[in-house]
């Protein structure tokens, strides 16, 4: 598995590329700006970007996209309970700073347990509303990776106080969903330095602390 972490724009959201090494195919995750420098990455690893897949709509992680889109031709995939959140982009660049991406078309709508595959490699996706409604988390079990997003960092989660955010809804995510991996499941989060499950199973004070209460089926 090729995998290249590279902290993008003004916030500093980590996009990954993933790719097959046989192949060559590739995913990239969150390409949130700066794109000359993702292209160059591809074009080292000599990947073909096969897919474009956002975690949420935040202009930080889905801002460079239609860039990549038009350089690569990969379409773009995000859950739909996110599209709010594109409506808002050029609300969201005022906000931080950020110059407006223009017109953002998402090409598929990703939905709970969907399959991506660049090569020989699965990423599943796992829906985990809460930092908005549609955050979702891309799952590659054979590698024993995660791409989370804004859904859980080292030590923290994402905050839940902007448009679409919810604590209850995050803190079930977490529990039902990313708390279920295996401890050494690696987390790439949407910001900051890499963690595992394990660790954050044990010290990640909102996992810990937070009380959960599991949903009663009927």
């Amino acid at each position: 598995m090729i995998h290249e972490i590279i902290p993008v724009g003004p916030l500093q959201c980590n996009c990954s590329i993933i790719g097959d090494e046989k192949t060559r195919e590739a995913i990239v995750v969150d390409p949130g700006d700066d794109i000359d420098q993702l292209l160059a990455l591809i074009l080292k690893h000599k990947l073909k970007v096969k897919q474009i897949v956002i975690t949420h709509g935040h202009i930080d992680h889905i801002g460079g996209a239609m860039k990549l889109k038009a350089s690569t031709g990969a379409p773009i995939a995000m859950n739909e309970g996110d599209q709010m959140q594109v409506k808002l982009l050029p609300m969201q660049a005022a906000w931080v700073g950020m110059k407006s991406p223009g017109k953002v078309e998402i090409d598929q709508h990703t939905k709970d347990q969907d399959i991506f595959t660049a090569g020989e490699l699965r990423g599943t996706i796992l829906h985990t509303p809460g930092h908005t409604e549609g955050s979702s988390c891309l799952y590659f079990a054979n590698e024993n990776k995660v791409i989370a997003g804004d859904t859980l960092f080292a030590g923290s989660i994402g905050r839940t106080d902007l448009p679409g955010g919810s604590m209850d809804k995050i803190i079930s995510s977490l529990h039902e969903k990313l708390m279920q991996l295996p401890d050494e499941t690696i987390v790439v989060p949407g910001h900051g330095p890499l963690t595992t499950i394990g660790e954050e199973r044990e010290t990640n004070p909102f996992i810990t602390e937070r009380q959960y209460k599991p949903k009663i089926s009927s």
